[in-house]
């Protein structure tokens, strides 16, 4: 098999963010849960190596980013892509530097772009500086993220931060007069010794300006955005019939570990809209409190009516408060590890269609869910698609998973994901 892109996520949510927009450009998307083991079966254009990297030490996000790198070259992958957070994600140690200066000495790249910018989920670059809606990134809620608070909305400052090599900026101005002058301009930084540069984007028609002048990249790094402009590259187009997934069947649930703000209105408008929630507290369970029994005992007689939301979701004083107890990695970890054993014992019990909220949290679940990969299907909201995927606790049959980053979706999106299904 030879691949025309091959994918390295750094969430398991923001892979499937990525599989979604290629999917919808045409390209046949086959996303994996880590680095596989051997080669892939299946007939696909692209594959998107998930990994739960954002977070861990740089040293160990980079030993995983380069094992997928040495996997995606194996397959003949002709274009690398490192994808990481439209809200660009990272810790003052990184790990989005790291992995980018390791994956360009890997490929003996001396340039690459970098741009979070996903319009279609109101994330846009402009001059450097990244928005979330009207608002710069850190007044958008993120500067209180309990694990990557971002209070710097200038990413050529974030981005050098984290890098030895010279950082710059490819502006709107460049941008708007399309991939020829952008091929100008990077030659030009290129001749200045810089090796990495943040591009401007405040609309599609910027990504797919933007595409053209990437297609002889070694290696491109982004948000999801960028990836509606390259399928084009290999002369590929838009088309339905790569997002079609088996029939949907089963009891529905929705899990949530996020604390976003996005996420806290959407669990708000279920509960508004009358169905089961329950809250899940992480005091109890480092207390030794049972909360995966309690909550699967709860979810029994409610799930046969319709879909049930079990939650940890928290306003940002209220995990303040908990880490403060508990320890901001011991809280998470606690937390993670509870959702991914009720969901695990939900679809024990028959759920057959999973929505899973927030990006630490879908990894976890995938993983106690025992799924190898996913096949991508129809966009839910931007950024979120359904999935199907296989897994032992289902007794090895189908079914329908979406990973939902925290940051995304509509405020009723809990409620409306199953309509996708039928």
């Amino acid at each position: 098999m030879t691949l025309l892109l091959g994918c390295i996520a750094d969430d398991f949510t923001g892979a499937t963010d990525l599989a979604n927009n290629l999917v919808r450009a045409g390209m046949r998307v086959v996303q994996t849960i880590g680095v596989p083991a051997s080669p892939l079966a299946a007939e696909v254009d692209t594959v998107v190596v998930a990994l739960k990297s954002r977070t861990i030490a740089p040293a160990e996000a980079v030993a995983q980013s380069l094992d997928a790198l040495r996997w995606l070259k194996v397959q003949g992958a002709r274009q690398v892509y490192f994808k990481y957070c439209s809200t660009f994600d990272s810790t003052a140690e990184g790990n989005i530097g790291p992995v980018t200066e390791a994956l360009m000495d890997a490929l003996d790249c001396d340039f690459t772009i970098a741009t979070p910018a996903f319009p279609d989920n109101k994330r846009t670059v402009f001059k450097g500086y990244l928005f979330v809606g009207d608002v710069l990134l850190n007044e958008s809620g993120m500067q209180n993220h309990p694990l990557t608070p971002m209070t710097d909305p200038n990413l050529v400052r974030v981005m050098q931060a984290q890098t030895r090599r010279k950082v710059g900026l490819i502006d709107h101005v460049t941008v708007a007069k399309g991939a020829a002058a952008i091929g100008e301009h990077i030659a030009q930084l290129r001749r200045e010794g810089v090796g990495v540069a943040i591009v401007d984007a405040v609309s599609n028609d910027d990504l797919m300006r933007l595409g053209p002048a990437l297609a002889d990249m070694p290696l491109v790094t982004a948000g999801s955005g960028v990836a509606i402009g390259l399928p084009a590259n290999f002369g590929l187009a838009p088309s339905s019939a790569a997002s079609v997934l088996p029939a949907a069947s089963g009891l529905q649930a929705v899990v949530s570990g996020s604390c976003s703000l996005a996420t806290n209105r959407q669990v708000a408008d279920f509960i508004a809209s009358g169905r089961s929630a329950l809250a899940i507290d992480p005091v109890q369970i480092a207390s030794g409190i049972n909360v995966v029994a309690q909550a699967l005992a709860w979810a029994a007689p409610l799930i046969e009516q319709g879909p049930v939301l079990i939650y940890s979701t928290a306003d940002p004083e209220a995990v303040k408060s908990v880490q403060g107890r508990l320890g901001v990695a011991e809280a998470g970890a606690m937390v993670e590890e509870a959702i991914a054993a009720i969901a695990r014992g939900l679809i024990e019990r028959g759920v057959r269609q999973l929505v899973v909220a927030g990006g630490e949290t879908s990894g976890a679940v995938v993983q106690a869910l025992g799924i190898a990969q996913l096949q991508i299907g129809a966009q839910i909201d931007p950024g979120v698609p359904w999935c199907h995927a296989h897994s032992d606790a289902a007794d090895g049959a189908g079914l329908h998973i979406t990973l939902k980053s925290g940051n995304f979706g509509s405020d009723d999106f809990f409620t409306k994901a199953f309509t996708f299904l039928g």
